[in-house]
């Protein structure tokens, strides 16, 4: 679990602030701009993101446990659903399918578009292997007795598997609604089309377009207009995006793409680049999936889907399973707490998370209840550098209080913000709207990545390292991520914990 973060020193009572609404732009006349109304259309009854990878997974771990019973009984064996082996082989076979599932994206929303060839190699390779490893496992711990028949098992389950795969759920995939919001560079014909093909056959929603500064509005252009290119650094520090497409002329617009490439580099946000600047009547592209929606995507990191996977399978068991270990000391600390002090159990504050989108981090309440009231009397004793507020005796903490801050328990309710996916066990601190305010531009490139329980820094002195140096230290983890990574940091962070080192 992470250690005590200086967000602690500021009031768990700020003020959570409102999220900036982009300007629109003036109401069109009846005449509707066609990506504006494209976009009406794409998303009228649409599901809600990740639906159908969720419901996918659900269905797969179903479909094995009938495969298996299915083929026992096609080849003339009783089900003993009384033996523990059954029920043994049974939970390998869903467990090591998660797993592999997981290591290979197959339920990852982001590849719900991957080629119909590439999913049925993906799904070949996992029924082979969680095949293969029942064979063992059932010698290992049946001596080779049938208590389930294997035969027809890979058969049943790549059929039934693949068809749903084909046939319904990808289908599915198509009516939910964008998972990622997308700001287009430029209101030309390029512009216009790529925001109608993000609407109608993407998963990203457009959260508005810039326009080049040598390109007109009118009534039609598409909406909504945040404004011109040279206002991209002003939009990206209001407007949460997840990508920006960079829909220029190189001939017309190279100097202004030029430098939204840079400032995109700065920010950490990923950015898309037309993939054919040269018109071409023949010639395509030797790989079709490289430039799927026509540009060809970069990221400020080295991207590692399989273990990105692999860690988003990490954060649900493990949030899981803390959640259910540590509920004694949970509600202990509830009734503590209520007992103790006047005001709610928990605190729910406003927080900064992956591209700037903004969450309520969980946490247990240990301030008093008028604590913002008191930090403003309080900020010319501020001891921290940077953004941040932080005091060493801070008299509006309660008693119980100062001992679950030291020892990092007034944060094990965020164990549920991992579980519903807006944090991750390792990541950079989720900060406040209001110190994002303050961030100077490569400073916000600690918003590229999902924020975390721990990272680099609380292992590092915590509050006793400058603001700076904190920065710094993200900016190395996100440059240097590896699984391995996440592990060290996560064994490190324990006896941080257990000590209470460095925490105010």
């Amino acid at each position: 679990m992470q250690s005590a973060s200086v967000h602690k020193e500021v009031s768990e009572n700020a003020p959570a602030g409102e999220a900036v609404k982009p300007a629109s732009a003036p109401e069109a006349p009846r005449l509707i701009a066609p990506a504006t109304a494209a976009v009406q259309k794409a998303t009228r009854g649409r599901l809600a993101p990740g639906f159908a990878a969720k419901l996918n997974l659900l269905v797969d771990l179903l479909l094995v446990v009938v495969a298996l019973m299915g083929s026992t009984v096609l080849m003339g064996h009783a089900l003993q659903l009384g033996n523990l082996d059954l029920w043994l082989l049974l939970g390998v076979a869903g467990l090591v399918w998660l797993l592999l599932g997981t290591a290979l994206c197959l339920y990852d929303p982001r590849f719900s578009d991957r080629a119909p060839l590439d999913d049925l190699a993906l799904v070949s390779i996992t029924v082979v292997s969680v095949t293969g490893l029942l064979y063992l496992v059932r010698l290992l711990i049946a001596g080779g007795m049938p208590v389930v028949a294997l035969s027809f098992f890979p058969l049943l389950l790549w059929l039934s598997v693949v068809g749903l795969r084909q046939f319904v759920f990808r289908r599915l995939a198509v009516r939910e609604e964008p998972i990622d919001e997308a700001l287009i560079l430029g209101i030309g014909a390029m512009g216009r089309l790529t925001g109608e093909h993000l609407a109608e056959h993407g998963r990203r929603r457009v959260t508005g377009y810039l326009a080049f500064s040598n390109e007109q509005t009118n009534a039609n252009s598409p909406k909504p207009l945040l404004g011109k290119v040279g206002e991209l650094e002003d939009v990206l520090c209001r407007v949460p995006v997840d990508v920006v497409y960079i829909s220029g002329n190189v001939q017309k617009h190279g100097q202004e793409m030029q430098a939204a490439i840079k400032l995109c580099e700065r920010f950490g946000i990923p950015f898309a680049l037309p993939a054919h600047p040269f018109r071409m009547d023949r010639a395509r592209p030797e790989h079709n999936h490289a430039v799927a929606d026509g540009y060809l995507h970069f990221v400020t990191y080295a991207p590692r889907p399989h273990q990105m996977a692999i860690k988003r399978l990490f954060d649900i068991i493990s949030s899981t399973a803390g959640l259910v270990v540590l509920s004694p000391l949970l509600i202990s600390v509830a009734v503590i707490i209520k007992l103790t002090s006047r005001g709610p159990i928990f605190f729910q504050q406003k927080r900064v998370g992956l591209h700037g989108k903004p969450f309520n981090m969980l946490k247990f309440r240990s301030m008093v209840v008028n604590a913002e009231e008191l930090r403003l009397k309080l900020e010319a004793q501020n001891e921290q550098s940077g953004p941040v507020f932080k005091i060493k005796n801070d008299p509006r903490i309660t008693g119980i209080g100062r001992f679950i801050r030291k020892y990092s328990i007034d944060e094990l309710p965020q164990l549920l913000n991992v579980l519903r996916g807006e944090m991750s066990v390792v990541g950079p601190r989720p900060p406040l709207p209001a110190e994002v305010e303050k961030y100077a531009a490569w400073q916000r490139r600690r918003l590229s990545v999902r924020p975390g329980l721990t990272c680099i820094w609380q292992v590092s002195g915590r509050n006793q390292i400058s603001f700076e140096e904190w920065m710094y230290l993200d900016m190395q983890y996100i440059d240097n991520w590896t699984l391995l990574t996440d592990l060290g940091l996560i064994l490190k962070t324990v006896p941080v914990v257990i000590t209470g080192n460095g925490a105010s």
